[in-house]
């Protein structure tokens, strides 16, 4: 004869179906699990696109928004994927409202919509931010990305830099994170708009270890560029860019 399946304590059965508190442990784990499926599913459809095999732990979601509090200002996503970083910026205090998410693949943007109705999401390149206008004449605050820099073109890497340059406030701070030993961002880029890198951290609970990085215009850049930070100078059409260097991971 068959035994019966251990329900909840007390020999109580619990519906599957049906959403009990005593499971939510068990549902976020599951969530977590779903989330790592879709994200190597993405992977295995456009293994360039999405770089990495996993999505983002927990640890490099409290390091790259470290210095990010609900009193920075609007604040833009690039590759937002899955949502991790997403989730640690409105536990930061990040208002919805102020918060908008750039991601260039539908299945990730689609399901972004769903987790997080509140925020608004766009489906687009990050390459082409310099076209959009999300906050209105409200400058940007800080741009958190996600984004494979190190798998780029220099050009493409050039005008996602100087997109969200030109949408943020003279002491914005773009940060990046890469599981290479340096900055990903090439210094030609770097000395062509006028920008300097400093690490934030490194965490090594993170698969596999990270580094983070913010990156801010130099001093003289940002007094040049302290009016009207949508026309900077970093509105203008790219220049000519050596190769970027391929070492490194994502």
């Amino acid at each position: 004869m068959l035994k019966p399946a251990m329900g909840p304590p007390g020999g109580r059965q619990t519906p599957l179906c049906r959403r009990d508190r005593s499971l939510r442990p068990l549902s976020a784990e599951h969530s977590s699990l779903k989330e790592t499926i879709g994200f190597l599913r993405a992977w295995l459809r456009d293994p360039l696109r999405v770089a990495a095999i996993a999505p983002s732990g927990q640890a490099l979601a409290r390091l790259i928004t470290s210095e990010i509090s609900g009193r920075t200002g609007p604040v833009i996503e690039l590759g937002p994927g899955t949502g991790v970083f997403t989730r640690a910026l409105l536990a930061r205090g990040v208002k919805t409202e102020d918060l908008v998410l750039v991601e260039a693949g539908a299945d990730f943007a689609e399901a972004l919509r769903l987790q997080f109705p509140g925020v608004r999401t766009l489906c687009m390149d990050a390459a082409r931010l310099r076209t959009a206008v999300p906050f209105g004449a409200r400058p940007v605050g800080a741009v958190v990305s996600g984004l494979p820099l190190l798998s780029m073109a220099p050009r493409q890497v050039f005008a996602i830099l100087s997109g969200s340059f030109r949408l943020m406030a003279p002491e914005g701070a773009f940060y990046q994170f890469t599981y290479g030993p340096r900055c990903p961002v090439p210094p030609n880029v770097l000395d062509r708009l006028g920008l300097e890198a400093h690490r934030v951290g490194r965490t090594l609970t993170n698969l596999p270890p990270a580094a983070v990085y913010r990156i801010r215009r130099t001093d003289a850049h940002a007094r040049r560029d302290g009016g009207d930070a949508r026309h900077s100078s970093m509105g203008r059409d790219d220049p000519p860019l050596a190769p970027q260097s391929s070492d490194g991971a994502r």
